[in-house]
């Protein structure tokens, strides 16, 4: 008989407090013939013969019913491996409940929540986000001037083109003639927001820049200096100025980045148009803005911990933008 040995193998950890054990047969050459456990040594030649003829017709019967017994045992426990093996893959995969919850986010020290490990999309995704976030806008660069030039063409596309100091930009909801003093601590990125708001989302950024939706306050929230303010809410919703998010909100978002590598500017499109939503709800004027702004902070929040959300596309607050 050949020589054998039973290896044993835990498979997936507990379920339900059971453990589930694979137990996998090696052998040196095949798995033929069941396996009892180390063999003695042979005794080859005479030895032999007269070890055959001193056994009983009992000692044969004992051996017959060993051998019977260690087959099935190793049918038993390749059937058990297997069904082992199918429960847990159940239990445990990618689309389940406890797939799912192994995937979630954990609490680490200090409270605060340990992000899933990040695929390499991911990484290369969020240090993206996180450059873009710190340039700052500079007016004396021709790259940013030429982004004011871009908004206004997107927002007026009839309109002539004014000087980059001009009392027409109050218009879009600048405070004042240059728009450069507004941006503060929005950074360059709140202007490239608007402008892929306005590129992706027309309808919406039409609708909002001229306050077409519900009955309007007197005394209106302007526009443009509104987007600022929602690019700085979103980067710090996000923890996004940290090392690695580690808020609900940020950890969904990282999910987001696999898939949408513009995850912020949609995001930020679906937080104007939230905040415009709730702007007419309250009936807000100008001195509520920063009360709109925090509602709107707190409902996207809300939305973002959905369990079925897997998706910008999966938002309920996505249906609210028009293409």
């Amino acid at each position: 008989m050949a020589s054998a040995t039973l290896r044993r193998r835990l498979h997936h950890g507990d379920v339900d407090g059971r453990k589930y054990e694979r137990y996998d047969a090696t052998d040196s050459e095949t798995l033929s013939e069941p396996l009892l456990g180390s063999s003695s040594s042979s005794i080859i030649g005479d030895s032999k013969a007269k070890y055959n003829e001193e056994r009983t017709l009992e000692d044969i019967w004992e051996e017959e019913r060993k051998k019977r017994e260690s087959h099935w045992t190793l049918i038993f426990s390749q059937l058990i491996a297997q069904w082992a093996q199918w429960i847990a893959k159940v239990v445990f995969g990618s689309g389940s409940l406890f797939g799912r919850f192994l995937s979630l986010p954990h609490i680490g020290s200090g409270g605060k929540l340990l992000s899933p490990p990040l695929s390499l999309l991911q990484e290369e995704r969020l240090r993206n986000i996180k450059k873009r976030i710190e340039i700052p806008f500079d007016g004396s660069r021709m790259e940013h001037q030429d982004a004011l030039r871009q908004l206004w063409r997107l927002a007026y596309p009839q309109r002539e083109l004014p000087p980059l100091k001009s009392e027409l930009w109050k218009e879009m909801g600048w405070q004042g003639t240059d728009p450069s003093t507004d941006f503060r601590g929005g950074g360059y990125i709140s202007l490239e927001n608007l402008i892929f708001f306005a590129k992706t989302y027309p309808e919406s950024f039409q609708r909002l820049l001229h306050k077409q939706d519900g009955t309007r306050a007197e005394w209106e929230y302007p526009f443009a200096v509104a987007g600022i303010n929602i690019s700085f809410m979103l980067a710090q919703m996000l923890d996004l100025q940290s090392g690695k998010p580690s808020t609900v909100a940020g950890i969904r978002f990282l999910e987001f980045l696999e898939e949408d590598e513009m995850a912020f500017d949609n995001l930020y499109c679906i937080a104007f148009q939230m905040m415009d939503a709730q702007w007419l709800a309250k009936r807000a004027s100008y001195m509520e803005f920063n009360e709109v702004l925090k509602s709107t902070r707190t409902q996207l929040e809300r939305e973002l911990a959905l369990d079925d959300v897997s998706s910008i596309r999966d938002l309920p607050a996505f249906n609210l933008l028009y293409k």
